[in-house]
C-alpha cells in the first residue's frame, strides 16, 4: 500500500503554548490545605499528641529505663514535658552535622523547669536547688527565657522530680515542643515604682487557661510569648511570636501595644506592631487569637518555615490584624499608641526602689551559670534578709524583691559571696551564652566556659585606665552586650547584640580546625540607648578563634573608644557606621 503524500504547505513558525502555572505545593495550613499531615513530624503529632507521653514516662519508661523508651517519644513527645536528650561527652563539633541524633545523644536528659513571668518563691527555689543536687549533678543554668535548666537527669527520676516541683506549684509542661513555651514577663511586675501596669494577672490567666490545653498542644512549631508593663520594655518583645508591651492610651488608660512575628534563629525577623491597643481584660483573648492563627494558618509542611514570623512576613501587619479581628476575636481592637523609648536599662541589675518603699536588687551570675548549691544558698540568703520572693529575667539574671533599705548592703555582699553580682563590671553584666557543646546536640563550640574566661580576662584588661581619662575605661563603657552562641540557631540572640558571636570551626593553620566564631556587630533591641531594634551587620571574613576572643573584643572596643564622635555615641551606632578596617 502506497501512502498518499500530504499536500505541501508553507512552513509556519510554531506558536509556543502558554506556560501553565506550576501548581504550588501546599504549605500545610490547616484552614487552607486541610489537616492531612505532610511530613512525619506532623503525622505522629496527630496520631498521639505530645501531652500523652507523661503517663508512659511514669508507668513504663521510669521503670524500664532509657532502653525502654519508644524512639518517637524520645525524640518528639518528651519535649512536651521539658525533656531533651543531652549531648554525649567527647564528641567534637566537627561531628555535629555528620552524626545521627542517636549517635550524638547521651542517656541523660536536659530538663527545663518552666517559670512563667520568672516569678519564684524561696520555697520553690529551694526545691529546684535540691532537685539539682539530688538528680542533676548540681547543674543549674538560668536561661534567657526565664527558665532554669538542669542536666544529667535520668528518666527513672523524672516522676519524683515532677512530684517535688508540682508540690510547690512548678512544672515542666510544654517547656519545649511545638507548643506555647514559657511566657516571658517583667521581672519587676507589681513592685516597680515606675511601672505602667502589672501584667501578672494576664500572665497567670493565659498560663492557667491555655498551657496544657490540647487545643493549643499541636502548633506548627514553638510559640514564644512576652508580656510587660514596665517602661524599660524588659522582655525582648521584638523577638517573640507575640508580645504585649505596656502603654497608656489617651482615652482608655493603661494597656498593651501588640507585636507579632518576631524570631531569630538562622533567619532573623523582628516582630511587627499591629497598631492596636489591648485592654488588660482582653489580653488572654488576644493571646489565644494570635496563637489560633498560628495553629490554623501556620506553615506545617517544611519545619524550617514553620515559625509564625514567615506567615507574618507573607501576610503583613494589615492582613494579620484583619484576620485576627474578624476570625478570632469577639470585637475589633482600637488603634493604640506605640511605646516610647525605654528610659532605663531592662536588665534591672543593681539596687532600685520599689513602690512600697522597699528595694529590689538585680544580680548577675556569670553567663547564667549557677548550681544547685548556689540556689540553696540563695534561698537561705534571701530569707535571712526578710524576703521570700525573687524573679529570673530574660537576660540570664536574678532579681531579689522586697528588701528593707537597711538590709540592702548586707544582701549585696552576700550575693557576691555566692557569685551573684549586683555591681558587676560591664562585661559580666552584659555577656550571655547559650548551653553550647557541653550539653547541646546542635552546638559546634563551647560557649559557657569560653565566655566565662573572656569575661574574666576583659575585666583585667579594662580595669581603671588613666590613659583614657581620670575615671578609667570602665567609666567610659556603658554595658556593651557580648552574646556567645554555639551554633547558627541564635539561642543567645547574636543578631541583637553589640558583639554577637556565632560558633563555627575555623582553620587552625596546620590543616586542622579550631573552635571559633563569626562576628556580628551593632545589633540591639529597643533600650535606653537605642530607639528601635536592629539586627546589625556582618563583615565578610570577620571571624575569631575562641582562643583569640578576648584580644578581638579588647581591640574593637578600644577602637570604638578612640574613634567615637562623643560619649553619647553607642558602640552599635559606631559599629554600623565604621569602615570594615576598624572592625577587624
Amino acid at each position: 500500500m502506497t501512502e498518499t503524500a500530504a499536500p505541501a504547505t508553507a512552513a509556519r513558525p510554531e506558536t509556543p503554548r502558554p506556560a501553565r502555572p506550576r501548581a504550588s505545593k501546599p504549605n500545610g495550613q490547616w484552614k487552607v490545605d486541610g489537616t492531612a499531615p505532610l511530613n512525619a513530624n506532623e503525622q505522629w503529632k496527630q496520631e498521639d499528641g505530645g501531652l500523652s507521653v507523661r503517663e508512659r514516662i511514669e508507668t513504663i519508661y521510669a521503670q524500664g529505663g532509657f532502653d525502654s523508651i519508644d524512639p518517637t517519644d524520645l525524640h518528639g513527645r518528651f519535649r512536651w514535658w521539658g525533656l531533651y536528650t543531652q549531648r554525649k561527652p567527647g564528641i567534637d563539633g566537627g561531628k555535629t552535622a555528620t552524626l545521627e541524633p542517636h549517635e550524638l545523644e547521651d542517656r541523660y536528659f536536659m530538663m527545663r523547669v518552666r517559670i512563667d513571668g520568672g516569678a519564684l518563691t524561696t520555697e520553690q527555689l529551694r526545691v529546684i536547688g535540691q532537685i539539682s543536687v539530688d538528680f542533676a549533678r548540681g547543674t543549674a543554668d538560668i536561661t534567657d527565657r526565664q527558665n532554669i535548666q538542669l542536666h544529667w537527669v535520668e528518666v527513672e527520676d523524672v516522676p519524683e522530680i515532677w512530684r517535688r516541683l508540682e508540690a510547690v506549684g512548678l512544672h515542666t509542661t510544654e517547656a519545649c515542643g511545638d507548643v506555647p513555651r514559657v511566657i516571658l514577663g517583667s521581672p519587676v511586675a507589681g513592685i516597680a515604682a515606675d511601672e505602667i501596669l502589672d501584667p501578672t494577672p494576664q500572665i497567670r490567666e493565659i498560663a492557667e487557661r491555655y498551657i496544657g490545653d490540647e487545643s493549643f498542644a499541636n502548633l506548627p512549631r514553638k510559640f514564644k510569648s512576652a508580656i510587660t508593663g514596665h517602661p524599660s520594655q524588659d522582655v525582648v518583645h521584638e523577638i517573640n511570636d507575640i508580645a504585649l508591651v505596656g502603654v497608656v492610651h489617651p482615652e482608655l488608660g493603661p494597656g498593651y501595644d501588640l507585636w507579632v512575628g518576631g524570631g531569630l534563629s538562622t533567619a532573623a525577623h523582628l516582630a511587627v506592631r499591629l497598631g492596636t491597643f489591648v485592654e488588660p481584660s482582653r489580653a488572654a483573648e488576644v493571646w489565644a487569637g494570635v496563637t489560633g492563627i498560628f495553629r490554623d494558618y501556620g506553615y506545617r509542611r517544611l519545619r524550617n518555615r514553620a515559625r509564625l514570623k514567615y506567615l507574618v512576613q507573607d501576610w503583613g501587619a494589615e492582613k494579620f490584624r484583619q484576620v485576627l479581628e474578624t476570625e478570632y476575636l469577639s470585637a475589633p481592637l482600637p488603634d493604640g499608641p506605640a511605646a516610647v523609648k525605654p528610659p532605663t536599662p531592662g536588665d534591672h541589675v543593681g539596687v532600685h526602689a520599689q513602690k512600697d518603699g522597699k528595694f529590689y536588687v538585680g544580680a548577675t551570675p556569670t553567663v547564667g551559670r549557677v548550681s544547685g548549691e548556689v540556689l540553696l544558698e540563695l534561698a537561705d540568703l534571701i530569707e535571712a534578709h526578710g524576703s521570700q520572693r525573687l524573679r529570673t529575667t530574660p537576660h540570664q539574671k536574678l532579681v531579689v524583691l522586697d528588701i528593707e533599705e537597711d538590709r540592702v548592703d548586707s544582701l549585696v555582699a552576700g550575693l557576691e559571696e555566692i557569685g551573684l553580682y549586683a555591681n558587676p563590671s560591664p562585661w559580666r553584666r552584659s555577656t550571655i551564652a547559650c548551653t553550647g557543646i557541653e550539653y547541646c546536640k546542635l552546638a559546634i563550640v563551647d560557649t559557657k566556659d569560653t565566655a566565662t574566661a573572656a569575661v574574666a580576662e576583659l575585666e583585667k584588661r579594662f580595669e581603671a585606665d588613666p590613659a583614657k581619662d581620670g575615671n578609667g575605661a570602665n567609666a567610659l563603657l556603658k554595658p556593651l552586650t557580648l552574646h556567645v552562641n554555639g551554633c547558627p540557631n541564635s539561642c543567645a540572640r547574636i543578631q541583637t547584640a553589640d558583639i554577637g558571636l556565632k560558633g563555627q570551626l575555623l582553620p587552625d593553620g596546620n590543616g586542622g580546625q579550631t573552635p571559633g566564631f563569626q562576628v556580628h556587630l551593632g545589633g540591639g533591641l529597643a533600650s535606653d540607648t537605642r530607639e528601635e531594634a536592629g539586627t546589625g551587620r556582618t563583615v565578610r571574613g570577620l571571624k575569631v578563634t575562641a582562643e583569640d576572643l578576648p584580644d578581638y573584643v579588647e581591640r574593637v572596643t578600644r577602637r570604638y573608644l578612640a574613634d567615637r564622635t562623643g560619649e553619647a555615641q553607642t558602640f552599635a551606632e559606631w559599629a554600623l557606621a565604621a569602615d570594615e578596617e576598624a572592625l577587624q
